[in-house]
């Protein structure tokens, strides 16, 4: 099971940015739109399986795994860089992404890889997926734990709530939500959209244990999704602050980038600033 990660060398600073790299290409050469969502939440998943969650790849169906949901399945590209980084399948599988033959579609289909735990991407329905699985843990006395990243946008969902509901009712402490908050969905900013602000209160007011992180401090992420469950028998929720495009200097922050595919020049620009030629 791995709870290992590089927090203070320099080793973490340039996987991320590598990985970043990888999801640019993978959006270049499978003609896939999201990027700017994939990296805004690539911090977070690399946080997660580089040191908190207890996995091993070698057994990605070992039943006393931790799970993780990437509900916001859109961004998929950026929870296969990271399963291939830490050796659930072989990188190679990654330059067939989104095309005929290969086995990464562009959203998560169940079981389409090691490590993919369900199909998402039909926003709101991957908390219910997670508390369905946290519920079953608990009752077959496993101590495994469920994570689920949520987009903001994806909180304009009443699913979602219900769903918080629930999980508070029944004291589910073994799941954590991580919402990847970069205040952007596919029209506009999502406040102006839905009134999702404060986000943490509302959380809290669902019966949640939360607490909002920078979403790109790697050392601050793995601190806290480390603290699941925190002895207060409440399911928690992490607000996590985060830039769309992050890493790349002309997406960051420019929601164009949530259906745009990088042409040749931009392509190169990125792989320049990431440096990873």
């Amino acid at each position: 099971m791995n709870e290992s990660c590089e927090l203070g060398s320099t080793i973490l600073p340039y996987r991320a940015a590598r990985l970043r790299a990888t999801v640019v290409r993978m959006s270049y050469y499978g003609q896939a739109p999201h990027l700017g969502s994939a990296l805004s939440c690539l911090d977070i998943l690399l946080a997660a399986y580089g040191g908190v969650l207890r996995v091993d790849p070698q057994h990605p169906d070992d039943p006393h795994r931790d799970r993780l949901i990437l509900s916001k399945g859109h961004a998929a590209m950026a929870l296969y860089a990271v399963l291939a980084d830490q050796g659930f399948f072989p990188p190679a599988w990654l330059e067939a992404f989104n095309q005929n033959g290969g086995r990464l579609p562009e959203q998560p289909a169940p079981h389409c890889v090691p490590g993919v735990e369900a199909a998402t991407g039909s926003l709101g329905h991957g908390l219910s997926i997670g508390l369905g699985m946290a519920l079953a843990l608990r009752l077959n006395g496993c101590g495994a734990r469920v994570f689920v990243v949520l987009s903001d946008g994806e909180c304009n969902e009443g699913s979602v709530w219900e769903a918080a509901l629930f999980a508070a009712a029944q004291r589910l402490e073994n799941v954590c939500v991580i919402v990847d908050h970069n205040r952007w969905q596919a029209t506009g900013r999502s406040d102006q959209i839905m009134a999702l602000d404060p986000l943490r209160e509302k959380w809290e007011a669902f019966g949640w244990s939360a607490e909002e992180v920078d979403g790109h401090d790697l050392p601050a992420l793995v601190s806290s999704l480390r603290r699941t469950p925190d002895g207060t028998g409440r399911p928690r929720a992490i607000v996590a602050h985060t830039i769309k495009g992050k890493g790349v200097s002309f997406m960051e922050d420019d929601n164009n980038w949530h259906y745009r595919i990088p042409s040749d020049a931009e392509l190169r620009s990125a792989l320049d600033e990431l440096d990873c030629p």
